[in-house]
């Protein structure tokens, strides 16, 4: 319910391509202060300078296709922060508005001299002083600029997520879509070890949520294709609280009444279902406030605070002023005016031109607060003066709270230059100019009502909860007054309807609140910010507490920026690929993630072993089995003397098949063989790398008592990890000789240190149990 009691629509793209098929098109990236403030909040690497490069990596950018078009509408670009060979095709129409130009006058940047001079481009903006910007993606957001879209200029249509990032690669064998499924839970190992159940939860399959059958071979799942890898519905288990996750797989299915079925994984799950329904899918999981979940009967997996909270967006006020001269082209013809509209078509099939190209909303506009406002310092004044919960919802976390005061006071200050965006003006060329708030302060949540993955979440943005907001827009609708009385504005013979022209504050707060509504931005619910700040992400976008469960969407942004967020979320997923498949190339001997718990019980040589030193030969592969597996586990300083089988059948996800022999160099170095290949794991040379037989029982019970807790924190199914132990505690090391580093004998503790790091770290880097 919003402020005048009524509920407003949020919709969201359910379909292959996902919001980028029904969006504005408008692509702009944001200023450079919004990246700087996403570091300073603690995610190094996301500053201006680290998310460049993957805004310019997404795009393949088309400059306009005429130097006078680009004159008249003052559209410039820097051909050094663009990108000229990435998968969105990013350009201008075919067509554009002539009120988009009559929105500007003839001005000169104060900042930069050689600025074109324009006499079209915001001219009321200009004669306000509110500045064009010379290319907005160079991060210079505060001012007008006429936007490109995700467009393709050969075609004139749309270059959503589907054309750019599926359609070149569908036909690859390693990669596999399913369509007409709703996602119902993380599989979580050692908690739900089989989630299918053939007693789904009650509900229906109405609108937004897919089609009854669904698609169960799904693209790429023909007849001639091999089929999709899920698991037999099987039985529902009792989940089991625990700190320490792994994700294994995904439940999903086409309905509500429809058996589940399971995806498994055996590296990293990557959820990118956006703001609402990733934090959804976390919740519904056991992950996310211990008291919302526990008050719905859901098993508290892990207790994350921060899942759900956080939302921030773009909220938004239309108004009405209907253009009264004849003589200007209006979008709206296209619907009230059918010969138009048919001149239209046919010469966009002809030539591909005219309005049938153009997107309306291409004349934007991003004034900072100290340009359209003499009341900018009472309004920060008593921004600052709030406390930190005066405004959000009670009963927070304190380390939500934390991260809102930190947020809180990134806003304020930049919310004072003249260099940060305080709102967005949306010129849609038919006689409105949508005032809608890029910087807010006000926070909503994203909650589960039911244990029902069908149920939609209850999605609650709380728009202008925070009274600055509200201060914001009150000044946007009375700069709109400005910009209509200026000479350029006054040729459109504009009405002033909503608001009138005569309205004073409080009839401007009624239309704010009957006009108040999403501008199809919702972010921030499942933050990229320090645990203590309230935080569900860490900056390589790992969700805290678990091993291999990533977040790539909206939800990670600890701010939102002053941009329309399509580009922005690409720039994301790019950097999100970096990060993952450089990760995949340097496996760590311990998994980031694993608890402070997990971590006390393993000796802390295992820690210090540099990742970059793991190394192996091309042919050093597991051998993958199909059902029982055979384990031979053997630790020595010397060739082997024993062997210890033992088997067992695991699931579909680990069947292995290991054969391991160690011992170390006098060189210091750990070396660890299968009679395929050879993997090396350097430890530092003050580690004494002697084992003999009196230490053999010491050695035993270390490993017994590191290998298990590790392994199954990595994600190995608890039998497998039991059968290492059982292995290792009755492998004899009799005969085990010594071999001295430097000046150093003997050590016993040391060298059983040495040993537990080099077989922990083998096993876990070589099956990737890292989740990387």
């Amino acid at each position: 319910m919003q402020l005048d009691g009524a509920a407003r629509p949020m919709p969201q793209g359910k379909a292959l391509g996902g919001g980028s098929i029904l969006n504005a098109m408008c692509w702009n990236r944001g200023g450079q202060d919004d990246y700087d403030a996403w570091a300073a909040l603690g995610n190094p690497g996301w500053d201006w300078d680290g998310i460049l490069p993957y805004f310019m990596k997404s795009e393949t950018y088309t400059p306009v296709y005429s130097e006078q078009v680009a004159a008249e509408y003052s559209i410039n670009y820097n051909p050094a922060v663009h990108g000229f060979s990435g998968p969105v095709q990013v350009s201008y129409p075919k067509y554009f508005y002539p009120q988009s130009g009559e929105f500007i006058v003839q001005y000169r940047d104060s900042f930069r001299t050689d600025m074109q001079v324009a006499v079209n481009f915001f001219d009321a903006l200009n004669y306000l002083g509110v500045p064009t910007e010379f290319d907005q993606a160079e991060g210079s957001t505060a001012g007008a600029a006429f936007v490109p879209t995700d467009l393709d200029p050969n075609n004139q249509t749309r270059s959503d997520a589907r054309v750019s990032y599926y359609d070149p690669y569908s036909t690859r064998e390693n990669l596999h879509v399913i369509t007409g499924q709703h996602v119902t839970q993380l599989i979580i190992k050692g908690i739900m070890d089989d989630p299918a159940t053939e007693n789904p939860t009650s509900g229906g399959n109405t609108d937004g949520e897919g089609t009854a059958s669904g698609n169960t071979g799904g693209l790429n799942f023909g007849p001639e294709i091999a089929p999709a890898p899920v698991a037999a519905p099987g039985t529902k288990f009792v989940r089991q609280a625990s700190s320490q996750l792994r994700i294994i797989g995904v439940q999903f299915a086409p309905n509500a009444t429809a058996p589940r079925q399971t995806v498994y994984a055996t590296r990293e799950v990557i959820v990118a279902a956006g703001s609402l329904h990733s934090t959804q899918l976390l919740e519904l999981s056991g992950i996310g406030p211990a008291a919302l979940l526990e008050e719905l009967g859901i098993t508290v997996a892990l207790d994350l605070p921060g899942v759900g909270n956080n939302l921030q967006d773009h909220c938004l006020v239309g108004t009405f002023y209907p253009y009264n001269n004849a003589s200007y082209p209006s979008p709206s013809e296209l619907t009230t005016n059918g010969t138009y509209n048919t001149e239209c078509e046919e010469e966009y099939y002809a030539d591909k031109t005219g309005p049938w190209t153009a997107g309306s909303p291409n004349a934007l506009a991003f004034p900072p607060l100290p340009l359209i406002s003499n009341n900018t310092d009472a309004i920060l004044s008593n921004a600052s003066s709030q406390s930190p919960t005066d405004y959000l919802l009670p009963g927070l976390d304190s380390t939500v709270i934390a991260g809102f005061q930190a947020q809180k006071q990134s806003l304020i200050t930049r919310l004072g230059t003249t260099t940060s965006a305080a709102y967005e003006i949306i010129n849609n060329n038919a006689g409105s100019l949508t005032v809608s708030v890029m910087h807010p302060l006000s926070r909503g949540v994203c909650y589960i009502n039911s244990p029902d993955p069908f149920e939609p979440p209850v999605i609650d943005p709380r728009w202008l909860s925070n009274p600055t907001d509200r201060s914001v827009l009150i000044e946007a609708l009375k700069f709109n007054r400005q910009i209509l009385a200026a000479p350029s504005m006054q040729l459109l013979q504009a009405a002033q309807f909503v608001p009138p022209v005569d309205a004073n504050d409080d009839a401007l707060n009624q239309v704010i609140n009957n006009g108040i509504r999403t501008e199809f931005h919702p972010s921030g619910t499942l933050a990229m910010l320090p645990l203590e700040m309230g935080g569900v992400v860490d900056s390589t976008l790992l969700v805290y507490g678990t091993q291999n469960l990533r977040i790539v969407d909206a939800s990670i942004f600890p701010l939102l920026p002053a941009a329309h967020l399509q580009a922005v979320v690409y720039a994301v997923a790019e950097k999100a690929a970096d990060i993952i498949k450089a990760a995949a190339a340097q496996p760590s001997a311990i998994p980031s993630s694993v608890s402070t718990a997990a971590q006390s019980t393993i000796p802390a040589t295992t820690q210090a072993i540099n990742p970059s030193t793991i190394n192996f030969g091309a042919e050093f592969t597991p051998t993958l089995s199909p059902s029982s597996t055979t384990v031979s586990v053997s630790a020595s300083s010397t060739p082997l003397s024993n062997t210890t089988s033992s088997q067992f059948s695991s699931s579909p996800e680990t069947n292995l098949s290991v054969s391991v022999r160690q011992f170390t160099t006098s060189a210091g170095t750990t070396l660890i063989s299968t009679s395929s290949g050879e993997a090396s794991v350097i430890v530092p040379t003050a580690v004494q790398s002697s084992v003999d037989a009196a230490e053999s029982s010491s050695i035993k019970a270390s490993i017994g008592s590191s290998v298990i807790a590790v392994l199954t924190s990595a994600g190995v199914p608890p039998p497998l990890a039991t059968s290492f132990e059982s292995a290792i505690a009755t492998q004899s090391l009799t005969g085990a000789a010594t071999t001295d580093i430097g000046s150093a004998q003997g050590g016993g503790s040391e060298s059983e240190q040495a040993l537990i790091a080099a077989f922990i770290a083998w096993i876990i880097a070589f099956f990737h149990l890292d989740g990387q």
